[in-house]
């Protein structure tokens, strides 16, 4: 081949790529126009600004807006469906989410479905093209160039499911919603009521008291945490409460009948004849929806498929109007759903229910819910879980994080690499994290993913399971034992001095730092007395840790500059979290006369509770509100020790906290009887107790017993706290066993 051929080659192949591209801006200046109908959607109109005001902001470039009954021009960005794109090809848009970006010649199209499809063409192009990002609701990456020169784009794209939806802070901002194709504020209007509405449709505090019968009957008795879903006078009351909702709410689409959050169904002959033949709780649930939406046809009635009731019904199937909305809350989060195909197993579930409908709301979870604050190394299931959706036909996702709470951990990484997979289930994961860390933590973010990938390592190494109810002090055998907490923390010291200059990355690196503090400062309250603990014994006087106290103060300077950060489900602010913290610094070691000395039991503790043995109540360290540790527990049975002083001892106070969660079956005893003895066989009361705290007191608490009488020499001490025994007839867990929670007998 000549010399003049190739060079000829070159040219037309030069020419050809020129031909290809678009200047859309150069050195500042623009001839393009951006073509918008005067009848525009919200979606579209705001699509046009959005695209006008990037550019500007990329170039300084204002590229005006005008009306599409304007001539065609050479130079155009048509926005949506106009005159001036009344020849493009629209078949490949299959949702109203959906969209096309493409060129010809010099124009550039963005088009989309009824929704936000154009919208979501162009914060694509932004993206893909102009390397823009949204990596929170704050931090935003727009590149300054003086020109702005695109290649040739020919891109249709629909997503895998139709509603997109994520519960973080940063997900309840419409802007970012907006930006990663997520269901806005306005979307979420399309409900009319949502999850665990039938306390709402027929409250217990209206009907209970004349009307127990429409509330389910457990062991013997009416309770009111579900009704019967058999009762017919249930069925018109709920229906006639949602006809009046409905008349107030109009255009809401989607109206949930669900379940109570908790497992007490009824059990009456006719719920169970239902439940019997279908082969799951669920039964009677769906036998009561479907009655519902065939009142209701031009709605959608959205129901539960969770705890009690997420195994499939053998027979009976959802109206075409009933959304099921599927649960994984019992699942583990160690490996992919996918891997579990036992019979009991969600897939299984997942399966059985896409056989009955393709109309399911599969509702996930991906966050620690007892520690927002705390490491939760699930970033190796997110993608192959969401494609299990994918594959089953699942159209509508509820991701659920840590609701409203900032500083959760890596609630910005969550949020991100969620919305892109619920678009795109197949994307690369390593390069949207690598892109997510570089742009967020800057020159940090190659330490911090050296973090993530370590911790994943050693979880899996472990062999442990990663659960949404557990807790850095349960998990400190595994993935967060204390000598891996201490490499994480040493790469968090080197991800912070290489940004050491830059205080926009150091604030992000302390933030994501928080965890490894938090799980740190939970696992010092066990660990008691050492390098580690929350308690340092410095010639036998015990002193509260400076290093743990100089931790809690970091932890909480964060949390406070971060914002109003919430530890828990239970919304546990930093405020209170410290204060509790601090009250327990107080206690612990705490004991003048009866430190480390022998107990005895005459009633042992369970083995599910067992906290340190004999030792516990006599070894210095407290528990707090998290019954999991430093915590003895009864399970239906009375708590009877006797502490032995090992030689006469004048004593003159006898005192022991005890805990009460009613949630978790745990309640104060009715009394705390405290005997004396000189033998340890014959004892005599010295003092007894009373409990006037409600059973039925809600949430987490510590209460006292503690008895003061004269002074009297004794060697041993006699502890017997009564239990209820058995939950109360009211409680849902009734007639099950009762638990006691003890954690020291103090002796003064």
């Amino acid at each position: 081949m000549t010399k003049k051929i190739l060079l000829l080659i070159l040219f037309i192949s030069v020419a050809h790529i020129q031909s290809q591209t678009i200047n859309l801006v150069s050195n500042n200046n623009s001839g393009y126009k951006i073509i918008l109908s005067a009848s525009a959607s919200h979606w579209d109109s705001l699509a046009a600004t959005e695209l006008q005001n990037y550019i500007k902001e990329i170039s300084t470039v204002q590229i005006p807006i005008i009306n599409s009954g304007s001539p065609v021009s050479d130079k155009e960005i048509v926005i949506g469906r106009n005159q001036h794109s009344e020849k493009l090809d629209f078949s490949s848009i299959h949702d109203k989410d959906g969209y096309i970006i493409k060129t010809s010649g010099n124009k550039i199209y963005f088009a989309g479905g009824t929704g936000k499809g154009t919208l979501n063409a162009v914060y694509t192009f932004l993206e893909k093209y102009l390397g823009c990002r949204m990596y929170s609701s704050k931090v935003k990456i727009i590149p300054k160039q003086d020109s702005i020169i695109l290649p040739e784009i020919n891109i249709a794209e629909n997503p895998v499911f139709n509603y997109r939806d994520i519960l973080y802070s940063e997900s309840r901002i419409d802007e970012y919603c907006q930006w990663h194709k997520l269901v806005d504020s306005n979307d979420r209007k399309t409900w009319g009521m949502y999850v665990h509405t039938l306390q709402s449709l027929l409250p217990a505090d209206k009907y209970f008291k004349k009307h127990p019968e429409y509330y389910a009957l457990r062991n013997g008795i009416r309770v009111p945490e579900q009704p019967c879903l058999s009762n017919p006078d249930v069925f018109k009351i709920v229906v006639a409460e949602l006809r009046r909702r409905m008349k107030e709410n109009p255009n809401a689409k989607i109206w949930s009948v669900s379940q109570n959050d908790n497992y007490s169904y009824c059990q009456c002959d006719k719920c169970n004849k239902i439940n019997k033949r279908e082969g799951s709780p669920s039964g009677s649930v769906i036998n009561f929806v479907n009655k519902v939406a065939k009142e209701f046809p031009d709605k959608i009635i959205s129901t539960l498929a969770y705890e009690f009731s997420r195994k499939a019904p053998k027979i009976i199937k959802p109206e075409k109007n009933v959304n099921i909305m599927l649960c994984t809350i019992e699942c583990y989060r160690t490996k992919p759903l996918e891997a579990d195909t036992s019979e009991g197993s969600f897939v299984k579930d997942l399966h059985d229910w896409s056989k009955l409908t393709n109309n399911i709301y599969l509702w996930d979870y991906v966050v620690q819910f007892t520690n927002f604050v705390s490491p939760f190394p699930n970033f190796q299931v997110l993608q192959p879980n969401i494609q299990l959706f994918a594959r089953y036909g699942v159209k509508m996702i509820f991701e659920q994080g840590a609701s409203g709470a900032p500083g959760a951990e890596f609630n910005e990484l969550r949020t991100y690499i969620l919305a892109k997979l619920l678009w795109n289930p197949y994307l690369d994961v390593d390069s949207l994290m690598n892109d997510f860390l570089n742009g967020y933590y800057g020159s940090a973010g190659k330490y911090i993913r050296n973090y993530i990938d370590l911790m994943t390592s050693n979880l899996n190494k472990s062999g442990a399971q990663l659960w949404i109810y557990s807790s850095p002090i349960e998990s400190m055998k595994d993935y967060l034992a204390p000598e891996f907490l201490k490499e994480y923390y040493n790469i968090f010291t080197e991800a912070i001095n290489s940004v050491s200059d830059s205080p926009q990355y150091l604030e992000r690196v302390k933030i994501a730092l928080l965890p490894v503090q938090y799980a740190m400062l939970e696992q010092a309250k066990v660990i008691g007395v050492g390098d580690n603990g929350i308690m340092i014994n410095a010639g036998n006087v015990y002193k509260p840790n400076p290093k743990i106290i100089n931790l809690l103060s970091n932890f909480y300077t964060e949390c406070k500059s971060t914002g109003d950060v919430l530890i828990n489900e239970k919304r546990l602010t930093a405020d209170t979290y410290v204060a509790r913290y601090n009250t327990l610094l107080a206690k612990t070691m705490q004991n003048p006369l009866g430190l480390f000395k022998p107990v005895k039991f005459i009633t042992a503790p369970s083995a599910k509770y067992p906290a340190n043995g004999e030792k516990t109540l006599t070894d210095g360290l407290r528990g707090d509100e998290d019954h999991h540790f430093n915590w003895l527990g009864f399970e239906g049975e009375d708590m009877e020790a006797v502490l032995d002083l090992q030689q006469p001892t004048v004593i003159k106070k006898v005192s022991a906290d005890f805990l009460q969660i009613m949630q978790s079956w745990i309640f104060l005893p009715q009394q705390l009887e405290i005997s004396i003895s000189d033998d340890g066989n014959n004892f005599r009361n010295i003092s007894t107790i009373q409990n006037f705290e409600p059973l039925n007191k809600d949430g987490a608490f510590i209460h006292t017993f503690s008895a003061e009488f004269a002074a009297v020499k004794t060697r041993y001490i006699k502890l017997k706290a009564v239990n209820i025994k058995t939950c109360p007839r009211w409680h849902p867990g009734y007639p099950e066993k009762a638990w006691i929670f003890t954690d020291e007998i103090v002796v003064e």
